[in-house]
């Protein structure tokens, strides 16, 4: 199986989800320190930041989470990958953002890059577990919850992702059907087409 990383939104049960799959198939949950970068930063994760700011955020989200990844032991689950990091990053752009495309594509290039060398598997978390608001976690907005789920599931479609993908269908919200949906595709090697 290798690395699985799951990826999604925020707020879809991802961490959670992460500790059950470890239990289940006894491989090592690597929890990544997204929330402690913003912290580090002085910045809140719910506020809206320019494209400058986001994206000099995301690189150190992008650094602090291969530091942790290249620690671990393999295999490992992770409950962020760097495509949940290129979402977020276009999730911020709106029609007059001001943007360095140049910047941006070598972010998203260094994204795929990571998710790469870090991942074989991918499982894409959808919403639809009752939201719960939690201090220092990004905002509670079920509308930009689905836009990211939505560029997440795009650039699983990617050509450049070389990791298989499986999506977990979005009626799926009990954590052991999850579970039980996850461990039988990671056992028969999910392939790119469960996507669609």
């Amino acid at each position: 199986m290798g690395n699985l990383g799951l990826c999604g939104a925020h707020r879809t049960g991802k961490t959670t989800l992460a500790i059950a799959l470890s239990s289940q198939l006894n491989i090592p949950f690597v929890r990544t320190t997204t929330s402690q970068v913003f912290a580090q930063l002085g910045l809140d994760p719910a506020e809206t930041m320019d494209f400058k700011t986001r994206l000099f955020v995301q690189n150190h989200v992008l650094d602090a989470a291969g530091q942790v990844w290249q620690g671990a032991a393999s295999p490992f689950i992770s409950d962020r990958t760097p495509i949940d990091m290129i979402a977020y990053t276009l999730g911020d752009i709106q029609g007059k953002t001001e943007v360095d495309f140049d910047l941006l594509s070598q972010y998203i290039d260094r994204c795929f890059a990571s998710t790469n060398q870090f991942f074989q598997s991918l499982a894409i978390i959808q919403p639809g577990i009752p939201l719960v608001y939690e201090e220092g976690k990004a905002a509670l907005n079920a509308a930009y919850i689905e836009h990211i789920n939505i560029l997440v599931m795009g650039l699983c479609g990617d050509r450049r992702l070389q990791a298989s993908v499986f999506c977990n269908p979005r009626e799926a919200i009990a954590l052991d059907e999850r579970v039980r949906n996850v461990t039988g595709e990671a056992s028969c090697g999910a392939s790119r087409r469960n996507l669609l």
